[in-house]
């Protein structure tokens, strides 16, 4: 595997390549999904 060109890096601080951006947001989404689910059972 090589490595990818720098003018591909996402820029970010903390991830050197857009999949561990587009993991980390597919992840928080996640959670994001999970807590709603639990709170309208807790709160209903």
């Amino acid at each position: 595997m090589t490595p990818e060109p720098p003018d591909d890096a996402p820029g970010v601080p903390g991830f050197r390549t857009w999949r561990g951006v587009y993991w980390f947001v597919l992840g928080c989404f996640v959670l994001v999904v999970l807590a709603l689910t639990l709170f309208s059972r807790l709160f209903a």
